[in-house]
């Protein structure tokens, strides 16, 4: 049986340091079994980040490898709330997934599968998750994605 991070290796993913928050929040919260996690950004491990609106400018495959993205540092913020031992976590509960799309751009719950995909490749069962996949006017920064998460882990 493999670990998390060996699947992660498998999917050529390298986990980032956990980004620090950029304004008055923090990255996480442990309560109880339960970790919540801030919007992550699709930030990549050169600090570039994904710019743009979908449906102008920006394909689905373009927003599902922002969501991807986010997904990774979702995971990092995830790593150090365990500790440093992904093999904590119990559940992926669920996702809050953003997208800056243009007003007639609809394929919102097709971008956000870049992240879903991804929790379920890491975690397997424990990745399938409830989910919200929303469209915004514009997000933070001017990113094309934002993704929350909330998760279960094993004290």
């Amino acid at each position: 049986m493999s670990s998390v991070e060996d699947r992660l290796s498998q999917l050529g993913v390298t986990l980032p340091e956990a980004a620090a928050p950029v304004a008055n929040y923090v990255p996480f919260v442990v309560t109880g079994s339960s970790v919540y996690i801030s919007g992550q950004l699709p930030k990549a491990l050169d600090g570039a980040l994904t710019l743009g609106r979908l449906g102008e400018g920006l394909s689905v495959a373009d927003g599902q490898a922002a969501a991807r993205l986010c997904g990774i540092n979702l995971i990092a913020q995830l790593k150090q709330a365990c500790g440093g031992d992904l093999e904590r976590v119990r559940r992926v509960v669920k996702l809050g997934g953003f997208v800056n799309a243009a007003p007639d751009f609809t394929d919102i719950p097709q971008v956000i599968n870049g992240c879903s995909d991804l929790m379920v490749e890491a975690f397997e069962d424990a990745g399938r998750h409830a989910r919200s996949a929303v469209a915004c006017p514009v997000l933070p920064l001017g990113v094309a994605v934002e993704i929350d998460g909330v998760f279960e882990i094993a004290d």
